[in-house]
């Protein structure tokens, strides 16, 4: 009788906070609340004051591995349906995570195993048709859950206190990463914990922007230790190093090109992003597009360069909220901001001479997931106008009066000299060491260094868009291209760089 009592308890406990944190969620727009308020109370069903256990609030979103990352082959027979299983995956993320948000509980990540599970399987059996069948994947399909105050990858990184060389390279210190493969469980939420205090609507998000950010995102630039030698978008000096830099103009999207689509994770697919890109350069670029589609196209470029820069956009928390895919209806809230500058720049190597990048040359950096897959491919570099010896991976920085805010994105510089992709769209290039020797079989490209600015309100007030479960974290920045310039302008480029000079 005592523990049918006890259970019941329970349950009413778990009922009594999910009706609390729904009741918040409709009073803050519903369907984005970042987190989910819990107690830490393990081995009792009831608070009890005389047993000194400390109630401890414990936020959460939730973390899945990541399929694409780990995809090796990927058949061009088999290439739609794998575009369109990610986009599947991604989607069943989301709509868990709304209802996780809502106040759900361990059927929340039973059901979104169970749905990851059919939609993996129905890839790997694509994938099998023409190549060798890739069952490791089938072990991907667990989610589990991640305190919001834990920083991306385990025991997180503190970019205000890095001082990494290599920094403009991409490296950034290990820090554990994704479980190994197979290592994936279901935690089951609230199974050694009670949830009897609700959370204050709002008490650790910013006003007007639903599932994030948190204060804690955002550092005061003047309380960061200097950790750049230079600039992010200056040029390799000294010894052998190519000197020369290549920029390419092509505004800063007055046009208002903008979409939630990602040609290069999922072509083929509609608001495969989950966020709204913002987009210089060719002027066609969508989940559709196709070699041809781009090559044909017109540009913003003023030099004939027909490629794709694209990034997630960067919203004022004004509470404005467009109810469309990528925007509102993927807990995307506020006025978009456009750049006030956007300087789009290729440099030479530290090594050497560098190579023509062959045209429609793939290239992601960054992680969009790096909230929950750790920090391995986290490529992000905020700052301010004035100070950018000190770069910040994992905040957004407060800038002084009259500074602007700077997103930088410094791409691999390395290729394998074979493919213009690869299967997860990163092991065909990668980056140099510290002192620009690309690994065993790869060699030196352009290095494509992107520089935007931003006037933004004082304070805490902006962040960039993200899939919603990843909570408008910055180090989940990152940039996206497609080399499209015709031959001729790339080795014009090439040949500008190796003869170190400074061209247009």
């Amino acid at each position: 009788m005592k523990q049918r009592q006890s259970q019941q308890g329970h349950k009413r406990s778990r009922l009594t906070t999910r009706m609390m944190v729904g009741a918040a969620a409709l009073l803050l727009g519903g369907g984005g609340l970042a987190a989910v308020a819990t107690t830490a109370l393990a081995g009792n069903a009831e608070p009890d004051a005389t047993a000194g256990h400390q109630h401890t609030a414990v936020a959460t979103t939730i973390s899945c591995p990541d399929v694409g990352e780990k995809l090796r082959q990927v058949p061009q027979s088999a290439q739609l349906q794998v575009s369109k299983g990610l986009a599947a995956l991604d989607r069943q993320v989301h709509d868990a995570y709304h209802r996780w948000m809502e106040g759900g509980d361990s059927a929340v990540l039973t059901t979104l195993k169970h749905q990851r599970s059919r939609t993996i399987g129905t890839m790997v059996t694509a994938i099998n048709r023409k190549a060798p069948r890739p069952d490791y994947l089938l072990k991907m399909s667990g989610c589990t859950t991640k305190p919001v105050d834990e920083g991306a990858g385990a025991g997180g990184f503190d970019s205000t206190k890095s001082t990494a060389n290599g920094w403009y390279q991409g490296q950034l210190p290990q820090q554990g990463g994704q479980p190994e493969q197979g290592q994936y469980q279901s935690q089951q939420p609230g199974q050694d914990q009670q949830q009897g205090q609700e959370q204050q609507p709002g008490q650790d998000q910013q006003q007007g922007q639903p599932g994030g950010p948190s204060p804690d995102d955002f550092v005061d630039i003047n309380n960061v230790q200097p950790n750049a030698d230079a600039p992010p978008f200056a040029a390799p000096n000294g010894g052998n190093a190519t000197t020369g830099t290549f920029t390419t103009e092509c505004g800063r999207n007055e046009d208002g090109h903008f979409n939630p689509d990602n040609v290069i994770v999922t072509p083929g697919v509609s608001n495969g992003a989950h966020h709204t890109h913002d987009y210089v350069g060719n002027k066609s670029t969508d989940g559709s597009s196709t070699d041809e589609s781009l090559a044909a196209s017109d540009t913003t470029c003023n030099n004939g360069d027909l490629s794709t820069y694209y990034w997630p956009v960067l919203r004022k928390l004004d509470g404005q909220a467009e109810q469309k895919p990528g925007a509102a209806q993927d807990a995307n809230v506020g006025s978009v901001l456009t750049p006030a500058t956007v300087t789009l720049t290729y440099r030479g190597s530290q090594a050497g001479q560098v190579r023509a990048m062959p045209r429609f040359l793939r290239i992601i950096t960054g992680d969009a997931k790096a909230f929950t897959n750790g920090t391995d491919n986290a490529n992000a570099s905020w700052s301010c106008t004035g100070s950018e010896d000190r770069q910040l991976k994992d905040k957004y920085p407060l800038c002084p009066q009259g500074s602007q805010v700077v997103r930088t994105f410094a791409f691999q510089n390395c290729w394998d000299g074979r493919s213009t992709d690869s299967a997860n769209h990163r092991t065909h290039v990668t980056f140099s060491d510290s002192n620009g020797n690309c690994p065993q079989g790869f060699t030196a490209i352009p290095q494509l260094v992107e520089r935007l600015t931003y006037d933004v309100p004082q304070g805490a007030s902006f962040a960039v868009d993200s899939f919603p479960e990843q909570l408008h974290k910055p180090v989940t920045d990152h940039g996206d291209f497609i080399n499209v310039m015709p031959d001729d302008l790339m080795n014009k480029a090439v040949d500008c760089i190796n003869r170190g000079q400074k061209c247009t």
